[in-house]
C-alpha cells in the first residue's frame, strides 16, 4: 500500500519538477525510479531497495498491468493521428515502418554480437526491441523544438505506429529463439502468416471497437458522465480480447481504435482525448517509476564500454542509417534528414516491451 502511493506522489513529482525546470519528464522519472530502486541499496541498512516494482505487483499481475497500460498509452497516442496530416507524406512514414525495422534489427543485432558477445538469437533479440520508439518521448520533443509540419508529422506518425510494430516483431524473433531457430522455409513462412494474422486481428478489433463508440455515443446510449470510463473500458476490453483471439494483437488494436476514432466524427472526441490525456500521463509516469525500480544494481554495473559503444551506434549509425534510407527520393533537405535522425528515442514503451522477456 505505502509504496502504491509512493510511486504516485513521485510520478507527480517528477511531473512537476520536469514542469518546472524545463526537461523531458522522462529524465526525472528515470532518475527517481532508480534512486528509489536499485541506487537506494547502498544505503539502506540490509541493502534492500526503498521501492521495488515486483513487490508492488507480483508475477503476471505486473505484465498484464505493464500490457494494459502500454495499450491504453498507444490508444492515446492513436487519438491525435489524423489522416488528413499525412497525404502527402505517407511513402516517407511507410519507408521508416518498412525499412527502418529491418535496418535496426539486423544493424543492432550485429552491432550487440560484436560488441557484446552476444549469441546471434539473444544479438537479434535485442535489435529487436530497440526497433520500438518512444511516442512518450517524441512528441515532448516536437513541442519544445517545433520542426516544420512535414518532419512534425512524419515523426509523430511513425513514432506511434512503429510501437505495435516493432513489440510484435520482438515478440516473433523472441518465439523463433524459443523453438530453436526454427524449421527451415516452413517455420518461415508460419512466422510471416502469424505475423499478417496479428496485425489484421488488431485492426478488425480495433476498427469493430472504434465504430461501436461511435454509435452508443451518437444514440445517446451512454450517458454523459460516464462517457470516459466507458471509453477506457472499452479500450482495455478491446485490447483483451485481441489478445484472446490472436496474442500479441492487443497494442495493435488500441492504436487503430485510436487512430479510427481521430478521423471519424464521434461526440464528445475532444473531452475523451483530454481524459485519455490524463490517463496516459499518469500510466507513462508510474511505468517509468515501477520499471527503473526493477533493475538491478548488478546490471549497473556490468555496463561497460562496450555498452557505451552500442549505444552510439544504434544513434549515430543505425538510426541514421534507416532515415536517410527512407528519405531517398523524399522533399527533405540533409537538414531535417539529420534532425530526423536524432529522434530516436526508446521510450516507455521500449522499456515495458523488454519487461516482458
Amino acid at each position: 500500500m505505502i509504496e502504491l502511493a509512493s510511486i504516485l506522489v513521485l510520478s507527480v513529482l517528477a511531473q512537476w519538477l520536469a514542469w518546472k525546470i524545463k526537461i523531458p519528464a522522462i529524465l526525472p522519472l528515470i532518475i527517481i525510479g532508480l534512486a528509489v530502486g536499485p541506487l537506494s541499496t547502498y544505503f539502506t541498512p540490509y541493502g534492500d531497495k526503498l521501492l521495488d516494482g515486483d513487490n508492488i505487483f507480483s508475477g503476471d499481475f505486473l505484465f498484464s498491468f505493464v500490457s494494459i497500460s502500454v495499450g491504453v498509452i498507444l490508444f492515446e497516442g492513436g487519438l491525435t493521428l489524423k489522416l488528413s496530416e499525412i497525404r502527402y507524406r505517407v511513402g516517407t512514414v511507410r519507408n521508416l515502418l518498412i525499412f527502418g525495422p529491418i535496418i535496426t534489427l539486423v544493424g543492432g543485432g550485429l552491432a550487440a554480437h560484436y560488441l557484446l558477445d552476444l549469441n546471434y538469437r539473444l544479438a537479434f533479440l535485442f535489435g529487436a526491441l530497440i526497433i520500438v520508439s518512444g511516442p512518450t518521448v517524441v512528441m515532448p520533443i516536437l513541442r519544445n523544438v517545433r520542426p516544420n509540419e512535414r518532419v512534425n508529422t512524419v515523426l509523430k506518425w511513425e513514432g506511434i505506429l512503429i510501437d505495435p510494430l516493432g513489440a510484435l516483431i520482438a515478440v516473433l524473433v523472441y518465439e523463433f529463439i524459443q523453438s530453436g531457430g526454427g524449421h527451415g522455409q516452413e517455420f518461415t513462412l508460419d512466422i510471416l502468416k502469424e505475423f499478417f494474422l496479428t496485425v489484421a486481428s488488431g485492426v478488425f478489433v480495433g476498427a469493430v471497437a472504434a465504430f461501436f463508440l461511435r454509435y452508443v455515443l451518437q444514440k445517446n446510449r451512454v450517458p454523459e458522465f460516464l462517457r470516459n470510463v466507458f471509453t477506457l473500458g472499452l479500450v482495455i476490453f478491446a485490447f483483451t480480447f485481441s489478445e484472446l483471439i490472436q496474442p500479441e494483437a492487443g497494442l495493435m488494436a488500441a492504436t487503430f481504435m485510436g487512430i479510427i476514432l481521430a478521423n471519424i466524427k464521434v461526440n464528445d472526441f475532444k473531452k475523451i482525448l483530454s481524459f485519455k490525456e490524463d490517463i496516459s500521463l499518469i500510466l507513462i509516469s508510474v511505468l517509468f517509476i515501477l520499471l527503473s525500480s526493477r533493475i538491478d544494481v548488478e546490471h549497473i554495473q556490468k555496463l561497460g564500454w562496450e555498452s557505451i559503444s552500442l549505444f552510439l551506434i544504434v544513434i549515430l549509425v543505425i538510426r541514421p542509417l534507416g532515415v536517410f534510407i527512407s528519405t531517398i527520393n523524399k522533399k527533405f533537405n540533409w537538414r531535417e534528414k539529420v534532425f530526423m535522425s536524432w529522434v530516436g528515442p526508446k521510450g516507455i514503451v521500449a522499456a515495458a516491451v523488454a519487461s516482458l522477456f
